[in-house]
């Protein structure tokens, strides 16, 4: 054999024989596209065709490919088409790219309310399933938590305060940015509309109670499921893949007791700090832009907003910190253990983890929006 590569034609009576010859290798991939290619368009003329592969001097998964590409395009035209000559060291490789189904033709079928009652039924099991996970992990962390009560030493201290750093020192740059420019914005938006009515002082009465009550805490807390929420599903989520936790049962450890709740415990300290800080940012840059675009003196300013909010305003924003960080932290735990052995599934689940710890956030602040009108607070 001289090494070309080519493709023959025998005709063979009513069949034709296909004669591969040289050496079929990724490397010589755009002359044998060409070569198959053209060969496709015998499909239909003769109702057998023989792909002789004997004198095929080398042979890799790419010309393999080709070859079984080639006989199930010439199979589709109403013939057979053969395989002969296979040597044994390549009938396997030839085997093995036969296993792959060729992708399906997608059949679009029109919405019945059937598949729509069975659409929803799945997703009101998939939320039922979600609510019972949150359940099952928040009794799992009591628990863990009553047995570090009853035995003090078995405590991880310094893993909570690594957890700590984490979540709260790391985090006060891009939270007291965020609030500051958000206290700006709010302050601007109040006195560009509460002027038309000459009542630009009243600007300092909502920013005092917004931030304070609702979107100080709020937006905190949505930063934090995004920043440490998905932070803690995929170390979790990488744990399980590496099969790290399935360690620690063997060696006796409680997994909940090790890794979720040192965890739980720096984000439930780290949200009420980081909310404060995050208040006192968003009425810092309120007030500044009250100063430089309102006219309002820093003096004038904290005058009003003594006046204006009280210490339940206060109490209100603080109380809800640590739910919703319980909130956060056990909806990124039951994510970060749901991950299966892929990068695919660990993606997905810090996805879901964002998703639904914000979610979850914004319902309880307007339970506890409701609650606290309820008794007047």
């Amino acid at each position: 054999m001289n090494g070309d590569r080519t493709l023959e034609r025998i005709a063979q009576g009513d069949g034709l024989a296909l004669c591969a010859v040289g050496p079929w290798t990724a490397r010589f991939a755009p002359v044998l596209e060409r070569m198959v290619a053209d060969a496709e368009k015998l499909r239909g003329t003769r109702p057998d065709i023989f792909i002789d592969v004997s004198q095929v001097s080398k042979l890799d998964t790419f010309g393999a490919w080709l070859i079984e590409r080639l006989r199930r395009s010439l199979s589709h035209g109403g013939g057979e088409a053969i395989i002969a000559g296979l040597s044994e060291n390549y009938s396997s490789l030839v085997d093995e790219v036969r296993r792959v189904r060729e992708t399906p033709d997608i059949e679009t079928s029109p919405v019945s309310i059937t598949a729509m009652l069975d659409q929803i039924g799945r997703t009101v099991v998939g939320i039922g399933g979600t609510i019972i996970g949150l359940v099952d992990m928040l009794g799992a962390v009591l628990v863990a938590s009553g047995h570090v009560l009853v035995r003090p030493r078995s405590f991880r201290m310094t893993s909570t305060i690594h957890h700590l750093e984490q979540v709260c020192w790391r985090a006060v740059p891009i939270v007291v940015l965020i609030t500051f420019l958000i206290g700006c914005i709010i302050a601007q938006q109040g006195i560009f509309h509460f002027r038309r009515f000459g009542a630009d002082i009243f600007v300092v009465d909502m920013l005092g109670v917004l931030v304070l009550r609702e979107i100080g805490v709020l937006l905190v807390a949505i930063m934090v499921a995004g920043r440490s929420g998905s932070a803690y599903t995929a170390e979790l989520g990488s744990m399980k893949m590496r099969e790290e936790i399935d360690a620690l049962r063997t060696m006796g450890f409680d997994p909940i007791e090790v890794l979720v709740l040192p965890r739980m415990l720096a984000l439930v300290l780290a949200l009420p700090i980081l909310a404060f800080l995050g208040a006192m940012a968003a009425l810092y840059g309120g007030g500044l832009v009250a100063w430089l675009y309102g006219g309002v003196d820093p003096e004038a300013f904290l005058l009003r907003l003594r006046d204006a909010i009280s210490i339940d305003h206060f109490i209100v924003g603080m109380v809800k910190a640590p739910v919703m960080a319980a909130v956060i932290g056990i909806v990124a735990c039951v994510e970060g253990l749901a991950v299966q052995g892929s990068a695919e599934s660990l993606g997905q689940h810090t996805t879901s983890s964002v998703v639904k710890g914000i979610f979850f956030v914004i319902v309880m602040d307007g339970v506890f929006a409701i609650f606290f009108a309820s008794i007047g607070m």
